[in-house]
């Protein structure tokens, strides 16, 4: 196959038959988020690389091996974004959101790149659903935030999803697990893979992120962070349990995780489903109390979480779960000649302005011929429109499902008695 009529290794299309799946998820997720007082926010699909490698942090496998990283034609190094929460980031800064009115809370499709090795669930090219909250330094806030993603995920109706939940504790009692864990680890430092070995001295916590079987095995055996909070983080992380338990949101304590982006901090989750793969992430997230301010900003508490668009229709179809309906032509307007075709044209316009997807012939195919296209596009309804009709004023509507004719008049008052047929079909 020629390579231009090939798409890249790790992207997708998404094609019109399946559009309505996306449509679907993207709505429940809207509506569920403004809901919740979230607005929408939209950022540039590339950002200046210093701020991943400040934000996202530079000893992240994101960073280190993962941005798709170039420069422009003036020498500056651009990156496609991997991740939103640095962008919505930046452009809250930039613009002075964080001056306004606190909490704000923003929402935000977006797509993001990475380059890894494309499986299943994981491409180079992906979409995410991300909200962000800034200005909340409550436990509240945390369990506000996870019960939206819970929320969109019930509202989709996609079933045995399991929220698992952390703490990952600030940089205070981070620092003496960080000791506890070169500790441990000092004593395989022979056996550890390269990426650990490195890891270990710039950021211990992510070889509890390693995926290899070895160091897998060391993992088990570990110290765990929750036995390393201060004070101040073990109240926070009660206090979000006791809210959760209060929403009876149903979760596990994970002391594993521990997120693979270096800017969290206290509370981290997951919800996770093994319907395409083992125990992989749909939505993940946490609080992120120091980001405002390693970007530039002043010290501002923030938090949110990031749920993959294309795992989570994996596991809707996985599960036969249901979507909105695939929009269907309304009305498709059959016609013989120049005459009828242009009525059918100026028909077809009206209608249109009221809401209604209506077709004609745009082809020059025979009658015959639009008759089998009116069935392709699985129309609703179908409309002959002759010399007589034009004469008369009236019509035959045929519904496709039974072919049932009804004659209609076409006055101003069509539009309300098609529209009075076709909730007779839906209901």
């Amino acid at each position: 196959m020629d390579i231009v009529t090939k798409r890249p290794r790790g992207t997708e299309d998404k094609l019109p038959r399946e559009i309505y799946k996306w449509q679907t998820v993207e709505k429940v997720a809207r509506d569920t988020a403004e809901a919740y007082g979230c607005k929408e926010i939209r950022t540039p699909t590339f950002e200046h690389t210093e701020l991943f490698q400040r934000g996202v942090g530079d000893t992240t496998d994101v960073v280190q091996k993962e941005m798709y990283t170039f420069e422009d034609k003036k020498g500056r190094s651009i990156t496609l974004k991997p991740e939103g929460t640095a962008g919505v980031v930046r452009a809250a800064i930039e613009n002075g959101l964080l001056n306004d009115a606190l909490p704000l809370k923003t929402y935000y499709f977006t797509r993001c790149f990475r380059y890894e090795a494309p499986q299943s669930g994981r491409l180079r090219e992906f979409n995410q659903f991300g909200v962000e909250v800034f200005g909340a330094a409550e436990p509240s806030s945390d369990a506000e935030v996870i019960a939206l993603a819970n929320s969109v995920i019930e509202r989709l109706g996609v079933k045995n999803v399991l929220l698992k939940i952390n703490s990952i504790g600030c940089p205070a009692c981070r620092a003496e697990y960080h000791k506890a864990l070169k500790e441990y680890y000092g004593q395989y430092k022979d056996k550890l893979c390269d990426t650990c070995l490195e890891r270990l001295e710039r950021n211990p916590m992510r070889l509890l992120d390693c995926k290899s079987e070895i160091c897998s095995e060391f993992k088990k055996d570990a110290p765990m962070i929750l036995d390393y909070l201060c004070d101040d983080c073990k109240t926070h992380f009660e206090s979000v349990k006791k809210r959760l338990d209060a929403l009876e949101i149903k979760y596990e304590v994970d002391p594993l995780i521990v997120r693979g982006l270096d800017y969290y901090t206290n509370t981290v989750f997951e919800f996770v489903s093994d319907e395409i793969g083992s125990q992989a992430a749909v939505c993940a997230g946490g609080r992120y109390n120091g980001l405002v301010e390693e970007i530039g900003g002043s010290p501002l508490a923030g938090l949110g979480f990031a749920m993959g668009l294309e795992r989570m229709i994996m596991v809707m179809d996985s599960q036969k779960a249901e979507y909105a309906p695939e929009k269907k032509c309304d009305l498709y307007i059959a016609t013989f000649d120049e005459e009828t075709n242009i009525y059918a044209m100026t028909l077809a316009q009206k209608l249109r302005a009221e809401g209604f997807w209506a077709e004609y012939d745009t082809v020059g195919r025979s009658f015959k011929a639009q008759m089998k296209y009116a069935n392709k596009i699985n129309a609703a309804f179908c409309m002959v429109i002759g010399s007589d009709e034009l004469a008369g004023g009236f019509a035959k509507l045929k519904r496709m499902s039974d072919g049932e004719e009804i004659s209609v008049k076409l006055d101003d008052g069509f539009a309300e008695r098609l529209n009075t047929l076709i909730m007779d079909i839906s209901l």
